[in-house]
């Protein structure tokens, strides 16, 4: 007597929870996306700023939450889309009277899932890195998103019988190797500052310490200094806290002597001389921010950029230099 072999369930099932959960990272990338561009506030994003404690909101105002020019969720959601229509597609799209194009469809989608999969978990590992060693902070978002990629890469890997389990690895290998190289190559010198247009400007691998944080390093040339002067005079102030590692690279690119003449306003309870209320009330949503003549800048802001705003118009040798955001 002839049976057939039982198919595991999760044979029968990898794909439509492979399409739920593409469904659910696509949502949640799609709000975070909408959000940024829109300039509202996360649901995170409110109680950080009233505590001053750190959290999604300062994460998805880095460096690291921009590419290209845009925001890094919404590559996010095109992710996770695609891994939607690459699992959920052979479901739809139905071939009875041709089982041999059925199953090449089926075979192809399976292939660009783990390269998918792999890739996304790869990325998101290396988010969790600098989330853990740059930012210092938690983002459930960020959080979130990075397990449920890695639930995408393990079910590509196990929701099917493979016929050539080679190719599992020499796949994932290669793509491994792709997203590790281009997520270098577009993250390169994306948190760094220089001196003198040379020595990079570095945050400590340290926790900083309240209530100062990390000790500013660098000294102050005669135009660093006259444009604090100056900014202070017509009423300009920056907000910030202590453990914010922008915040660090703004004291830098200043140096120690010209950052005591800014009017500089600590939103974190537990810094120095805390204000958060007048952080509240100013309407910070990310460290560090500038409110300049009525304009509000947020994030590190070169010296040169400064002077243009607040029209300054003293010497202009600024020492200190970085990389535009």
């Amino acid at each position: 007597m002839n049976r057939r072999r039982s198919i595991p369930w999760i044979y029968r099932w990898s794909r439509p929870i492979i399409g739920v959960i593409a469904v659910v990272g696509a949502i949640l990338t799609a709000y975070l996306t909408i959000t940024k561009l829109v300039g509202g506030e996360v649901a995170c994003g409110v109680e950080a700023v009233k505590t001053g404690v750190k959290g999604c909101k300062s994460v998805l105002d880095s460096p690291y939450a921009t590419v290209f020019g845009l925001p890094l969720s919404l590559f996010g959601c095109l992710a996770y889309v695609s891994m939607g229509i690459f699992s959920l597609g052979p479901l739809v799209v139905r071939s009875d009277n041709n089982k041999r194009l059925r199953k090449q469809f089926e075979d192809w989608t399976w292939l660009l899932l783990l390269a998918g999969g792999t890739s996304m978990a790869i990325f998101s590992c290396y988010l969790m890195y600098i989330l853990a060693t740059e930012l210092r902070t938690t983002c459930y978002y960020c959080i979130g998103s990075a397990i449920l990629s890695l639930i995408l890469m393990i079910l590509s890997i196990l929701g099917r019988e493979w016929e050539e389990p080679g190719q599992i690895f020499f796949i994932s290998i290669i793509v491994a190797m792709i997203t590790i190289v281009g997520t270098l190559g577009v993250y390169a010198g994306i948190n760094e500052a220089t001196v003198d247009g040379g020595t990079p400007i570095l945050v400590p691998n340290t926790e900083p310490q309240p209530p100062n944080g990390w000790s500013i390093t660098t000294t102050s040339g005669e135009a660093e200094i006259a444009l604090a002067k100056h900014l202070t005079a017509i009423g300009a102030k920056k907000y910030g806290t202590f453990w914010c590692p922008h915040c660090f690279e703004q004291k830098q690119l200043f140096g120690k002597e010209a950052f005591r003449e800014i009017d500089y306003i600590e939103c974190a309870p537990d810094g120095k001389n805390p204000d958060p209320q007048a952080c509240i009330r100013a309407g910070v949503k990310s460290y560090p921010t500038w409110e300049i003549k009525g304009q509000v800048l947020r994030g590190t802001q070169l010296p040169k950029k400064l002077a243009e705003v607040s029209g300054y118009e003293g010497p202009m040798n600024f020492k200190y230099t970085m990389p535009a955001y």
